[in-house]
């Protein structure tokens, strides 16, 4: 449990999300971007995991890769909806086996028996984190919070109550869906404190980088963004296509981390898109200016 005792130890820290690319022979230029984004010294990175095991391969020799030939920490996203025992018991001994010692339990998309296991225990990620810290005590836990309220929750009272139950089986901390309005993540925070709730909670935070990208990453997640933000990225494509995106974009994560970060939030997870550029730019400025010091 590496990633969960160095989150508790850090004062303040940033980490990176990788996804493996699907296509193998993509692998060289995503490895080369991940060691430029491995130089700046991240606390940890995590490597996004297939529903229903679809690109499992990829993501345990990702992990292995960026762990042994990078020395970056990994937290591997494990989906378990619909799994079986036995898979989840030879994804996370595979993970550990190549050096990996947490996991960010998720649900997933899928429905129970979607990968052919129809008398599979596993419904929602609660369920994993019970499982998971029951049989492997050594394996740190994350699990994934949603400020505005999971999509598929009926209120946020309901959303708070279900995380709790997660925490309570024996999840380590919390890292967050994206968000624009970082009010949303302290209202977050001082809800859970309210329930007693002290475990970290990590902030998600999406550079955006073009206009493309931005519609469809929306669209997937169901996060939302202020209007006044929507159209700022609108006028900045019109007025110099996604380059002038991509300045916009900066400006305001640069600022939202730091926000963020003098609020008292622990660290900041970036959201990388499988992109350098941005983040290197994003972490040599806000070191400039005395942040992850």
């Amino acid at each position: 449990m590496q990633v969960a005792q160095n989150i508790n130890k850090a004062e303040q820290f940033f980490s990176f999300e990788f996804f493996p690319p699907k296509d193998k022979s993509t692998w060289p230029k995503f490895l080369e971007r991940a060691e430029r984004l491995a130089g700046l010294n991240p606390l940890f990175a995590s490597v996004t995991y297939g529903a229903g095991g679809t690109s499992h391969d990829n993501s345990l020799d990702i992990c292995s890769l960026l762990k042994k030939d990078m020395g970056i920490d990994i937290l591997a996203h494990l989906t378990c909806v619909g799994a079986s025992e036995n898979s989840i018991d030879g994804f996370v001994s595979d993970l550990v086996e190549a050096g990996v010692t947490d996991i960010l339990a998720l649900g997933g998309d899928g429905v129970a028996g979607s990968t052919g296991d129809d008398q599979s225990r596993f419904f929602h990620a609660s369920d994993l984190v019970e499982y998971v810290n029951g049989k492997f005590s050594d394996v740190g836990i994350g699990v994934a919070g949603y400020p505005g309220g999971h999509p598929d929750s009926p209120s946020l009272v309901w959303d708070l109550e279900f995380h709790h139950a997660k925490l309570a089986k024996g999840a380590d901390f919390t890292m967050t869906q994206l968000f624009f309005d970082s009010r949303v993540y302290f209202d977050y925070v001082d809800r859970l404190g309210a329930l007693g709730i002290e475990r970290p909670v990590i902030p998600g935070v999406l550079p955006i980088q073009s206009l493309s990208s931005l519609r469809r990453i929306m669209s997937l997640c169901g996060a939302s963004i202020p209007g006044d933000l929507y159209c700022g990225v609108e006028k900045a494509f019109e007025k110099g296509g996604d380059e002038a995106v991509m300045d916009f974009g900066f400006e305001f994560a640069r600022k939202q981390i730091a926000g963020l970060l003098d609020k008292g939030a622990p660290g900041v997870h970036i959201y990388s898109l499988n992109r350098a550029a941005m983040c290197e730019r994003l972490i040599t400025d806000l070191k400039r200016d005395g942040y992850f010091n």
